[in-house]
């Protein structure tokens, strides 16, 4: 009793603390002007076809291992969750780990709380780079969820809040992604592509609801490893051209019902 009751306290603080600060999302200077790919932790990625210079990438704590090999320096954005930087669980010394000597061109460290020049240090102290640095905080990666996705969310625990993989996907989509492309992101999946460790990932039944969420409301988001295409219902990224073709279907059914709706009820024109 004792527990739900402060559950609610809680949420009930958030989501007053959300409407008193009116948070915006996380923004680039530079929007995004054409694909953007997603790539999360989970063992099993594939790089999207036709990848090339014109598509920008994000990474999810230490899946910067996977871009790497597909001959990307430099992530455009990584998202480093805070316990990254100091933790002492297994995922963080592993993430520090694939992490050490690398760099970033936009690094957000999400939920951090310890000051800047602390911050700071903790990237020094394994050698990661960037050309700019921006800390997240709790509510404006709420607001990604509810200016992107329509949904009000207060984190309350695990399964009450999305991964950062998902929250990637979000930032992408209000930073003009053209199209965004997942992969390594499978709620089905355990285990994390940069260690053997086979750790339990968390979030997955959020993921799936926002991802399929995000789908119906006919977001431009693919994903790069069938299983997840088969799994979820999400297109599977065939090459530019195939993704035109399924997001001009998707407006143009937009478009039907949309006219439809208006037949029916003109009051709504």
């Amino acid at each position: 009793m004792t527990a739900k009751f402060t559950e609610l306290k809680k949420h009930f603080y958030r989501r007053l603390k959300y409407r008193l600060l009116r948070p915006k999302p996380p923004a680039l200077c530079e929007p995004f002007s054409g694909p953007v790919v997603v790539v999360g932790s989970a063992p099993v990625s594939h790089k999207p076809a036709d990848f090339d210079e014109t598509f920008r990438v994000i990474t999810i704590n230490g899946s910067q291992v996977v871009t790497k090999a597909w001959g990307v320096e430099a992530p455009d954005v990584a998202l480093v969750q805070f316990n990254q930087i100091e933790g002492t669980n297994t995922n963080a010394v592993e993430v520090r780990r694939v992490l050490n000597g690398e760099r970033a061109k936009m690094l957000y460290i999400l939920l951090w709380r310890d000051g800047r020049k602390r911050l700071e240090d903790g990237l020094k102290a394994f050698n990661y780079r960037y050309d700019n640095l921006e800390i997240v905080d709790r509510y404006r990666r709420m607001a990604l969820l509810d200016w992107v996705g329509g949904m009000q969310c207060s984190e309350l625990g695990a399964d009450d809040k999305c991964s950062n993989g998902i929250n990637a996907v979000l930032f992408a989509l209000h930073n003009g992604a053209s199209a965004v492309i997942i992969t390594g992101i499978n709620p089905d999946s355990g285990g994390h592509v940069y260690n053997q460790e086979n750790l339990t990932r968390l979030h997955i039944g959020k993921d799936r609801e926002i991802l399929l969420r995000l789908i119906e409301r006919a977001y431009p988001i693919f994903t790069a490893d069938p299983a997840v295409s088969q799994s979820l219902g999400v297109p599977l990224w065939e090459g530019k051209a195939r993704a035109r073709q399924i997001s001009e279907g998707s407006a143009k059914a937009a478009r039907s019902v949309s006219k439809a709706a208006g037949v029916l009820n003109p009051s709504l024109g």
